[in-house]
């Protein structure tokens, strides 16, 4: 489970999103965090990397069977499009929740009655790896949600935008990441759901979080998976205040929203830019600067995924000048 301390969460590793970490401090506990990455890879934070804070449009990929059973058309070993949704509790439980907070009291010491105080949730919802269960029942975290999943189903139109990334009949979803060949391209392809299978990823594009990155048009919409942990940073600062301030402020690697170290006992630490009182979105993001590559067998995916961009001239056509609507 994530803990917030100070203004930066960490959390486990695996499929297990953790709790929200918006009621931290702005301020950061410099030598806790350095202290703490004494091993680490550095990632970024697209905008809410796995288990650091609750998020629609964080995904999981995982098998239909071995996740829990969902009516599904189609095999029980499928691979499904899992996208995250927190069981929240109702008004009475939150109020006493909060009372008992504004105590002081430490919140897992709480009493909470799963059954009454919660909001129900879906018959296909099923909770995170690795949530502690008493009696059956999942122990909710220290900011009171009970962090789980549903499986994106086509006609679900609360997920009509998750939805829009998958297609199940070609057991495909639509993945932005570097080319393999070239770390300065970004690459869209249609990869198999067998080769994301227990990656947790996050979903971009017109419709999510005020689109950050001008992904396509209300007209065109356009959404996309990434990876979590798909891109790196390379010239990372030191982890002092003043230095990382420079770096998102001054350096061109540093227009993104944040970093996530990588820990090598499996946590996940994260550096927003609202943590160094920094704004976010911003313009010319570090990402729309790369120009980018469609790869895929478009006669094939034809009817997976709807692709249509518009060109200089005004013609329409498939995934032509993807670049232009990123890079502009």
């Amino acid at each position: 489970m994530g803990r917030s301390r100070g203004g930066w969460a960490r959390s486990a590793s695996g499929l297990d999103p953790a709790g929200d970490c918006c009621r931290a401090s702005p301020q950061l506990d410099w030598a806790l965090l350095e202290s703490a990455l004494s091993t680490r890879t550095a990632c970024w934070a697209h905008h809410e990397a796995l288990g650091l804070r609750a998020a629609e449009n964080a995904v999981c990929v995982c098998d239909g069977g071995e996740r829990g059973a969902f009516r599904q058309k189609g095999a029980s070993d499928q691979p499904y499009l899992w996208a995250r949704l927190d069981r929240k509790p109702n008004k009475q439980a939150e109020k006493r929740f909060k009372n008992f907070l504004h105590s002081k009291e430490n919140p897992k010491e709480f009493f909470w009655n799963v059954e009454e105080d919660f909001k129900p949730a879906p018959e296909c919802w099923i909770p995170a790896k690795e949530i502690e269960q008493i009696n059956g029942n999942p122990v909710p975290d220290e900011n009171g949600h009970i962090p789980g999943w549903v499986p994106v189903e086509k006609n679900n139109k609360q997920y009509c935008w998750h939805s829009s990334v998958v297609n199940y009949e070609f057991e495909i979803a639509l993945v932005l990441k570097h080319h393999p060949d070239d770390s300065g391209l970004l690459e869209i392809s249609a990869v198999p759901l067998s080769d994301l299978l227990e990656q947790t990823l996050e979903l971009i594009g017109t419709n999510i979080n005020g689109n950050p990155y001008g992904l396509g048009s209300k007209k065109h919409p356009l959404h996309l998976l990434i990876p979590h942990g798909a891109f790196q940073v390379r010239n990372l600062p030191s982890l002092k205040h003043n230095d990382l301030l420079s770096w998102f402020e001054g350096c061109k690697e540093g227009k993104i929203e944040g970093i996530v170290w990588h820990c090598s006992d499996g946590c996940l630490i994260k550096v927003h830019r609202h943590h160094l009182g920094l704004c976010w979105p911003i313009p010319d993001t570090y990402m729309n600067s790369k120009p980018v590559i469609i790869n895929m067998n478009l006669n094939k995916c034809d009817s997976a995924f709807d692709i249509r961009f518009r060109e200089p001239g005004g013609q329409r056509s498939k995934g032509a000048s993807l670049c232009q609507e990123i890079s502009t």
